[in-house]
């Protein structure tokens, strides 16, 4: 995968688009936690999460210690 960096940059470029969206649209729960398909936040919160989480496991690397 990427470099921590870059997924924290992803990360960062991911909440300006959900930002954007959220200002042009609202969000609705069920559209954020649950989706239709081929809606624009499909997926959102499953990328984001795993972006998150390999960033901790990298953070975790660097230092020796365990998550």
């Amino acid at each position: 995968m990427s470099s921590k960096q870059e997924m924290i940059q992803k990360m960062i470029e991911m909440q300006k688009k959900f930002i954007e969206y959220e200002h042009e649209n609202g969000v609705d729960p069920k559209d954020y936690f649950a989706p239709e398909s081929g809606h624009p936040l499909d997926g959102y919160r499953q990328e984001y999460r795993d972006l998150a989480m390999a960033v901790v496991e990298a953070a975790h690397q660097e230092v020796g210690s365990k998550p």
